[in-house]
């Protein structure tokens, strides 16, 4: 699933690797020549190979953001979902007008299914600095994904809480089970 979700060439062709007031401009060479050889990597299709200079990028340089999000980019390739989360949420983090981060990670949850942090992080990205073919990037995958909610089943939301009549009957369930099994022991 994952695999589809990014064409590595056209991604890492889209995103500039730094904003002139980028907080990475003061990333040392190792570092730059690393994130460097990783793009040379994801532009071949060597995701993992990419994963480990990408690695070595952020150990030399840890508040270097773009090779946090391709990093991310990497580790959706390969199918390491979780660590493709952390490092774009880490990149958002140290960079919240970095496009590139805020687009991968909606982009990244709409194909896990998670649309309402999709829609979240599409709305950071359209907040960011960007180019006309980056608004039209963004604006083709809130079509596509908008498309996708018309077309397909209603999916649930996992974020909203238990009303209060759904607590206390799941409690007092569990407090009768708790007597019971009391009661059964004795």
């Amino acid at each position: 699933m994952i695999d589809s979700m990014l064409d590595s060439r056209a991604t890492v062709e889209r995103f500039p690797l730094s904003w002139p007031d980028s907080p990475s401009r003061s990333v040392s060479l190792a570092a730059r020549q690393c994130m460097h050889d990783a793009v040379a990597h994801l532009q071949t299709g060597e995701a993992q190979e990419a994963v480990v200079l990408l690695s070595r990028a952020i150990e030399a340089a840890p508040n270097f953001p773009e090779a946090h999000v391709f990093l991310g980019i990497a580790h959706a390739l390969t199918n390491n979902i979780y660590p493709a989360l952390d490092a774009l949420e880490t990149a958002t983090e140290l960079d919240p007008e970095s496009f590139a981060a805020h687009y991968s990670l909606a982009q990244l949850n709409f194909k896990l299914r998670i649309p309402q942090k999709g829609y979240e992080e599409a709305q950071r990205a359209l907040r960011c600095p960007m180019t006309l073919e980056q608004r039209k990037m963004l604006t083709l995958l809130l079509k596509e994904e908008r498309a996708r909610d018309r077309s397909g089943i209603h999916r649930p939301w996992f974020n909203k809480p238990f009303s209060r009549p759904m607590l206390f009957l799941a409690g007092g369930g569990l407090v009768t089970a708790v007597i019971m099994a009391a009661l059964h022991m004795h």
